[in-house]
């Protein structure tokens, strides 16, 4: 398939309709134009960076200049490109870097200081995307080799099941991250997935704001836009009440947060200050969703929610969870990851990998279009995580009779306390239907005789007080007693990853690195 005669087919029939707007930087393309520069780069990158099939070049960029280069963008290139996170470490980065071996790096100016010199010496073409305070030898500047390149389409065909056209890194929540490489018939089902609900958020008068990075799963909205003929907007910096004012001045559709970010926004004021009625789909994910916070904002915002469940090592939804069953859903459902999305092959599995019957809480396994085979260079992960097409997600699931999936945990994040299997998550929503919680994190710490006792850190809402002991009796209540904290303590503030999942192997870590053993 040549992707750039297919946007090509796009740019025809939507023209001058507005499909991509960088916020910050004040860019606005229509989908005429979108396709003009895109191809520009992607012959850029050929010839005037000498990146040819097999080749990689690394983006360590925010959304208004990665999303010159996503897949729109890497699908039309011999090429291929890496996503990375622009917020993640320079420890992190350089392990990615040593993964992928890019002979370009496409490079936000903020990280020149610290990250020129390294990439430098390792033969690695730097290119910044915007005017450099100062010269360097060897650095390049996008817009400079942007300059009299053809807007010809490119003849690039790959094969949409066999040839890598980009790759993207694991959140690294546990641990090193891994990189996944992508091929075309991947993105094309990540869109296709979207179009075959019931329910179509995916509209031509769509415009979808990111501010979550679209180096990961905010990206995963790009393309259905873009088919639809709506409009892409990008938002660089992580501030909520920016978004507010973005979402007002825009009238945003769409957009797509992780559920501590939507607890934030219940509790700020420019949430009611700015008019966000434009606002027709509020999706979310990454993580389970409080169902007291979420009914609160429901009440709030009404019902525009929408929850996608996914993976990094597959692009097509896993389950969505729509408007319709967060109005209907039950208590119990509206707290689930929703229903199997179409096209999704799913089991769940006792641990020697053998199907469970409905109701019964084992491992996820997933196949589809949008799965992929394994981890770049990485042979041991890929065997222990890939079989016969099936993802092994690690997460610990039930189906109902109604057929919604409830997440029920990460079997590394199952606690076993006096013999008893506790789940970190069901816990946690306990804890924040507290009207006084903000967000907590629960873990097992080591303890002489449980093994492992139920610990929480919680934040609290401005100006709001409970004592520990009042949350260990609410939890009482809802859970029963040995599902209950057993201590808490109060934070200012949980560890979170660059895309806003709380990081409970870091508040674990406190209470083991002392220990020889790091299980009860």
């Amino acid at each position: 398939m040549n992707f750039a005669r297919t946007m090509g087919n796009l740019a025809v029939r939507f023209a001058d309709r507005e499909a991509l707007v960088n916020i910050e930087r004040k860019r606005r393309y229509t989908f005429r134009e979108l396709h003009s520069l895109t191809n520009r780069i992607a012959n850029m990158l050929r010839e005037r960076l000498g990146l040819r099939r097999g080749d990689v070049y690394l983006c360590i960029l925010d959304n208004d200049n990665l999303s010159l280069v996503h897949a729109w963008t890497s699908m039309k290139s011999e090429a291929a490109g890496a996503y990375t996170n622009f917020r993640d470490s320079l420890d992190e980065h350089r392990s990615q870097i040593a993964q992928i071996r890019p002979k370009a790096v496409l490079l936000e100016n903020t990280l020149l200081e610290r990250y020129f010199e390294m990439l430098h010496e390792q033969g690695i073409q730097v290119v910044c995307m915007d005017p450099p305070a100062q010269p360097r030898d060897g650095l390049l500047y996008f817009w400079d080799l942007l300059e009299g390149v053809s807007d010809a389409t490119p003849d690039v065909a790959h094969e949409t099941q066999t040839d890598v056209v980009s790759y993207r890194f694991t959140g690294g929540t546990t641990g090193v991250s891994k990189c996944v490489p992508y091929t075309m018939d991947n993105w094309l089902a990540l869109r296709d997935s979207m179009y075959m609900e019931s329910e179509q958020p995916y509209q031509p008068d769509t415009r979808f704001l990111h501010m979550a990075p679209i180096s990961h799963g905010s990206g995963l909205g790009l393309l259905p836009t873009l088919f639809r003929g709506g409009c892409t907007l990008t938002q660089n910096v992580p501030d909520l009440a920016q978004l507010c004012r973005n979402i007002a001045a825009e009238r945003v559709t769409m957009t797509l947060l992780v559920p501590t970010m939507i607890y934030r926004l219940l509790e700020m004021p420019e949430a009611t200050d700015h008019d966000l009625s434009s606002l027709q789909t509020l999706a979310y994910g990454a993580a389970p969703m409080s169902p007291a916070k979420l009914r609160q904002a429901q009440e709030r915002f009404g019902n525009i929610f929408m929850q996608i469940y996914g993976a990094t090592e597959c692009l097509h939804a896993v389950a969505i969870l729509s408007k319709a069953d967060h109005l209907n859903a039950s208590d119990s459902q509206i707290g689930s990851a929703g229903r199997i999305a179409a096209g999704a092959e799913v089991i769940i599995v006792d641990d020697d990998g053998n199907p469970l019957e409905l109701g019964a809480t084992g491992e996820l396994w997933v196949r589809s279009r949008g799965t992929v085979s394994g981890y770049f260079g990485n042979p041991e992960a890929s065997a222990a995580e890939f079989v016969d097409g099936f993802w092994k997600s690690g997460d610990l699931c039930y189906l109902d009779d109604q057929g919604f999936l409830h997440l029920v945990d990460r079997k590394k994040d199952m606690i076993i306390t006096g013999g008893f299997n506790v789940y970190a998550v069901e816990v946690e929503a306990a804890l924040n239907a507290h009207p006084a919680v903000s967000n907590s994190a629960v873990v097992g710490v080591p303890h002489e005789e449980w093994g492992e006792a139920l610990h929480a850190e919680v934040m609290l809402k401005a100006g709001q007080e409970v004592s520990p002991e009042a949350l260990i009796e609410h939890v009482k209540g809802r859970l029963g007693r040995f599902k209950a904290p057993k201590s808490i303590l109060f934070v200012d503030a949980l560890p979170v990853s660059v895309v806003g999942k709380v990081l409970r192997r870091q508040v674990r870590e406190k209470y083991w690195k002392d220990k020889a053993r790091r299980v009860s």
